[in-house]
């Protein structure tokens, strides 16, 4: 058919330019948020303890995790007991992101930024939106990162969306809800 083949790539140039995003809501050994940013095919990961803040005040501690397939972006469910990371989790936020990183005045791909140790990006998601950091101040076996929220229009210091907004984007269901209506599965 023709223009069949320029839809696809077209497609497939839209998701090299707008990468996803999405942070989950997990309820393993304690409750945490899991932020993951798709680079190179993968969604690189860090737990999040207390979840994204939207004040460019507030710090938020980033403990890097192993890098997932990008399917698992929509996972929404239970981990069985007895497998890593057991307990509910649920799709707090997606949406995609553009990469801000600069090196030096030159741009510097996602990659390139979290081996160097610092990545400026743009989300665009359903519940948070702006300009945010990852910024790695510890390597080696305890290696950190802090997730901090840049001061644009999209802060707000006085809007707290990991209390006020626990519900999924995709089911509109609590971690409660997860874990009562899949856990017995």
């Amino acid at each position: 058919m023709p223009g069949l083949d320029t839809q696809v790539d077209d497609r497939e140039r839209v998701e090299q330019d707008h990468p996803i995003f999405v942070i989950q809501k997990h309820a393993a050994k304690t409750l945490h948020y899991d932020f993951r940013l798709e680079v190179d095919g993968v969604l690189k990961s860090w737990t999040v303890p207390k979840g994204p803040s939207l004040s460019p005040e507030e710090k938020r501690l980033a403990v890097p995790t192993e890098d997932h397939p990008i399917e698992y972006a929509e996972f929404e469910g239970v981990i069985p007991e007895g497998s890593y990371g057991a307990g509910a989790v649920l799709v707090w936020d997606r949406g995609t992101y553009r990469n801000l990183t600069e090196r030096r005045g030159e741009k510097t791909g996602v990659a390139e930024g979290l081996r160097q140790g610092h990545v400026s990006f743009w989300l665009d998601g359903t519940k948070i939106r702006g300009g945010y950091a990852l910024t790695r101040f510890r390597t080696g076996k305890n290696e950190a990162w802090l997730l901090v929220k840049k001061n644009d229009d999209e802060a707000d210091p006085g809007r707290n969306p990991v209390v006020s907004e626990p519900r999924s984007v995709i089911s509109g269901r609590t971690i409660e809800e997860i874990e009562a209506e899949e856990g017995d599965r």
